[in-house]
């Protein structure tokens, strides 16, 4: 009988997790550090999983991802594509440029105003002709930005509605660069709101080639290994997305972690409506779940200090890790974070002989991780004498500290004073306090929490838009 395998990853600031399932059961699973490329932590958990479920390479049917490749790229303006920007739209828009409001450093690093061009063209709202389309501009402005970009974002007035000028602007783009530049089309990246559709449109085609290099690489490592299967990417809403269409629509994968993260912790409580708290090393997401998916969110959405309209879910992340700095005098919590050690946790928190104090280190002195410990998957012994110059005042204090943080994200998320499910996931809800959480019915670790984003990858649903 043929087998059905299928491996989820699901990368995060510290930890890249993966499993591999059949049905229902979880054959193997890991929790391994993130490296700084991303890909080779992930081709490291995938060795990893092969070698521990032993299954075959041919029976794996699927592999899906949720990743922050695209994420970091903009967060840390990195590996970004030079970006024309066309805008259809003269003389209607001309008071608000493309690219206001962006922060500098990522306006420089996707090329800078040099390669922005507003042309005349766009539609009314009933779809009827603002003007004719600049033709002749637009070919001028292609021969203009030539040899300076690689990649072309076109967005026109009230596209979404009817998209003729955005297709016709494509064509002559592509007659002139040629068929191979990326070009996206703001209609099908958002709905109604220039500037904020604009925006998102400029930031997909910024990401573009770092989607390219990471699917390449993983279908690479994939192959070498002898998996044949299909690759699949989550999507903001929980879903996957064949890996092609992530290559051309990156900025649908922009939280692509938390959704995934939602959708595992449903899956393992079978609790459909509530709050699901995903700490990781570095941060900490905050999602309200209904039905089964996560709320999503009503108001523009902020990507690398730039307002996009594009769907995502409604979370509230926060500087709270296991790796979150913890700053104190004698037995005084002065600080919590923001700062983290993230994957250097092994190096610099003062349970494995480094420096700092971090949250994951408080845990240590309260004795809770002691039988916990195997689920981090590293070469490193945490020894709790290595905390034992931490005052039981401090330790009490920094609990403290951390679970008002979490009572108070999750106030903030709630839409009822009525208290509700709370779920924990994530490596980092070993270490923070769960007990008597106020807002909260109930507190859940299911079994297999602290790798509930990966199963969330490996049991999505293909999901599409219309």
């Amino acid at each position: 009988m043929e087998r059905r395998v299928r491996v989820g990853f699901d990368v995060g600031g510290t930890f890249t997790d993966g499993v591999v399932m059949e049905g229902r059961e979880v054959l193997a699973k890991v929790k391994s550090l993130t490296t700084e490329d991303v890909t080779s932590g992930i081709i490291d958990a995938l060795d990893s999983l092969l070698a521990k479920s032993r299954v075959s390479p041919k029976d794996i049917s699927m592999v899906s991802l949720g990743t922050t490749h695209t994420t970091n790229a903009i967060i840390e303006r990195r590996n970004l594509n030079q970006v024309g920007i066309l805008r259809l739209g003269a003389p209607a828009t001309t008071a608000i440029p493309p690219l206001t409001g962006w922060p500098q450093d990522l306006k420089e690093g996707i090329g800078g105003v040099r390669n922005v061009f507003v042309v005349r063209g766009g539609s009314e709202y009933d779809g009827q002709d603002i003007v004719p389309l600049d033709e002749k501009a637009i070919a001028e402005a292609c021969r203009k930005m030539k040899n300076r970009i690689n990649s072309v974002a076109i967005t026109g007035v009230f596209s979404p509605i009817i998209a003729k000028h955005e297709e016709r602007a494509a064509a002559i783009v592509r007659n002139i660069l040629g068929d191979k530049i990326p070009i996206t089309l703001s209609h099908r990246i958002a709905t109604i709101s220039l500037l904020e559709r604009e925006n998102s449109t400029i930031l997909n085609a910024s990401v573009i080639s770092v989607m390219q290099r990471a699917v390449a690489s993983l279908r690479k490592a994939a192959k070498e290994r002898g998996i044949q299967a299909d690759l699949f990417i989550v999507q903001n809403d929980g879903t996957v997305m064949l890996a092609d269409y992530a290559v051309s629509y990156p900025i649908f994968t922009i939280a692509s972690g938390p959704a995934a993260s939602v959708r595992g912790s449903v899956y393992l409580s079978g609790i459909e409506n509530g709050v699901v708290v995903d700490i990781g090393g570095t941060s900490t997401d905050v999602a309200y779940i209904v039905n089964g998916f996560p709320r999503e969110s009503s108001i523009t959405v902020n990507i690398g200090g730039v307002k996009t309209n594009i769907r995502c879910p409604d979370l509230l992340s926060i500087a709270l890790g296991g790796g979150t700095i913890v700053k104190s005098h004698n037995d005084e919590v002065t600080g919590l974070g923001p700062e983290s050690v993230g994957y250097n946790l092994v190096r610099l928190g003062r349970s494995f002989g480094g420096p700092l104090t971090t949250v994951h280190d408080i845990a240590v002195a309260t004795g809770r991780l002691r039988e916990k410990l195997e689920v981090f998957e590293t070469n490193y012994l945490t020894n709790e004498a290595k905390v034992k110059s931490l005052s039981p005042g401090l330790v009490q204090n920094a609990q403290l500290a951390v679970k008002e943080v979490l009572e108070e994200a999750i106030d903030k998320m709630k839409t009822t004073a009525k208290a509700i499910p709370a779920i924990f996931i994530g490596g980092g809800a070993l270490v923070v306090p769960t007990e008597d959480i106020k807002g909260t019915s109930e507190v859940l670790s299911p079994k297999h929490f602290e790798v509930g984003g990966a199963i969330g990858t490996t049991i999505a649903e293909i999901g599409a838009y219309a």
